[in-house]
């Protein structure tokens, strides 16, 4: 195909699935960037020839470069390195897929250098999401969803006018403690919640999923992307994640995407759309299922997806404060410092506690993000 990527997040689970596509459909890698997994930022780089790495944390910036020494690649660190290949066009398009609030300002770099964005990072579009969709549509610029769902939207719109959409349906795989009351969910441990049924992602995501805040991230994304009001969104949950999503026309018609639970289909989707090439993944066979079902979330026991729901209602910096409740009450139960429930629960008191603002610029932003951090921490403490 000839295209070239970067890719921030390049040691997670998008972004090895990312490298495996690229490497299907021999693309060039012109850049890469990790948390700080420099073990396997040093593969990759020996591997796929990067002009350019990053390693965010700062830290491992000489080590990672003394490893690196025997290369003509440019070492980065921090922030700025991810900036820098956020805004570099040698690259056709950028692969966001690190996790957390960090990937805003990358995203925001992307657009205005012009660059083409295909994104796995929810918190983009969920704090920033007005910001994002304005500035990529005065650049011109697209952004291709890599979720599975918004991935699945996507691709059922295609062939068919904007303006004859009724509504969409976002598919739900219900976590690993679906069915459950609130009373079962009081002792969950870490253990119970990263014990996903059907998707193998990492720990914040997969938390995330457990308590369906995933899905109320989502549903914010979605109404970003697809330029929808929330009540034109339906949430169903789906067991077998085999339906990715689907959306209803004015007609009634439902048109959906289906395929086995393999991130590859949407990230190759993302990257050589509107090409369909062969998918280094399994063929779904719908008699191997045999019943697929569908129900209601239960939006009483799993407060995260009302609380998520309500803070896009209310828009503004609402949802900004919701996600980064979040992000720091899920990193207090991953290290043991708070029960299952209480991460719903700090989300919360986060939104009823912060009066939301309008978003003008990223500094708003980051402002309502480090007010719902800092709440987050003291009602810990």
């Amino acid at each position: 195909m000839g295209k070239c990527i970067s890719i921030l997040g390049s040691t997670g689970s998008i972004g090895t699935q990312s490298l495996e596509v690229a490497k299907a459909h021999d693309m060039q890698v012109h850049a890469l960037a990790a948390n700080r997994n420099i073990t396997l930022l040093e593969q990759q780089t020996r591997e796929y020839h990067p002009k350019k790495v990053c390693i965010f944390e700062e830290s491992q910036y000489q080590e990672l470069k003394q490893r690196l020494a025997d290369l003509p690649v440019q070492v980065l660190c921090g922030m700025d390195g991810l900036c820098d290949i956020a805004a570099d066009k040698n690259a056709d398009i950028l692969i966001n897929s690190v996790v957390g609030m960090v990937g805003l300002l990358p995203t925001l770099t992307a657009i205005s250098a012009g660059m083409d964005v295909a994104l796995a990072n929810k918190e983009t579009l969920v704090a920033g999401g007005s910001l994002v969709m304005e500035q990529a549509a005065r650049k011109g610029v697209h952004i291709y969803p890599v979720d599975s769902e918004h991935s699945a939207i996507f691709q059922c719109l295609q062939g068919n006018r904007r303006e004859q959409l009724n509504k969409i349906i976002l598919t739900a795989s219900g976590g690993p403690f679906f069915g459950k009351t609130r009373a079962e969910l009081g002792n969950v441990t870490v253990a119970d919640a990263l014990n996903h049924p059907n998707w193998s992602m990492g720990n914040k995501i997969t938390i995330d999923s457990a308590t369906l805040m995933n899905k109320g991230l989502e549903f914010i994304e979605a109404k970003w992307l697809f330029d929808l009001t929330p009540d034109q969104i339906e949430i169903v949950v789906h067991r077998q994640s085999v339906v990715h999503s689907a959306v209803e026309y004015q007609d009634c018609s439902v048109i959906a995407q289906l395929g086995v639970p393999d991130m590859k289909i949407p990230i190759q989707y993302a990257l050589l759309y509107p090409e369909r090439m062969p998918c280094p993944t399994k063929h779904l066979s719908l008699t191997d299922y045999g019943t697929l079902t569908f129900e209601k979330p239960d939006m009483e026991t799993f407060t995260c997806l009302k609380t998520a729901i309500a803070a896009i209602t209310a828009g503004g910096t609402a949802p900004c404060i919701v996600n980064g409740a979040n992000e720091v009450a899920v990193a207090a139960f991953l290290a043991g410092k708070i029960g299952f429930l209480e991460i719903g629960a700090l989300a919360q008191q986060a939104m009823a506690s912060i009066p939301p603002t309008a978003i003008k610029t990223y500094e708003d932003v980051m402002k309502a993000d480090t007010q719902a951090r800092e709440f987050v921490r003291n009602a810990i403490a």
